[in-house]
């Protein structure tokens, strides 16, 4: 089963907003019952400490069930899309959100949700 969402950057065009904007993420159930999920990302900012330097997936309660973290900026790469496998999604559990974070403002911006299981 594969499930696709979009969310949306709600950056205005001032530049004020600090957070990276996940845009879209995919998921699909693995053989094995775990999760692959792959997060587009955008993160136009000025310095190495406000683009992305991570996402995750969690759920409605705030557990988090996967995260990765990212290595270097990708300033020339906009957006950019990365992909985390082998995550356990527990049965009771029919939507997560995707959310990614920065060095200088940590979680935050728009986030997308998806429908598992």
């Amino acid at each position: 089963m594969a499930m696709a969402a979009c969310g949306g950057s709600d950056d205005p065009s001032d530049g004020s907003r600090a957070f990276p904007d996940v845009v879209a993420a995919t998921g699909s159930a693995d053989t094995d019952g775990t999760y692959t999920f792959a997060a587009t990302i955008s993160s136009p900012y000025d310095t190495a400490e406000q683009y992305a330097d991570g996402w995750r997936v969690i759920g409605p309660d705030g557990t988090t069930y996967g995260t990765r973290v990212l290595t270097h900026p990708h300033a020339d790469e906009q957006p950019f899309t990365r992909s985390l496998s082998g995550i356990d999604i527990p049965d009771d559990v029919s939507i997560v959100v995707v959310q990614a974070r920065d060095l200088l403002n940590g979680w935050g911006g728009a986030t997308v949700e998806i429908q598992v299981g």
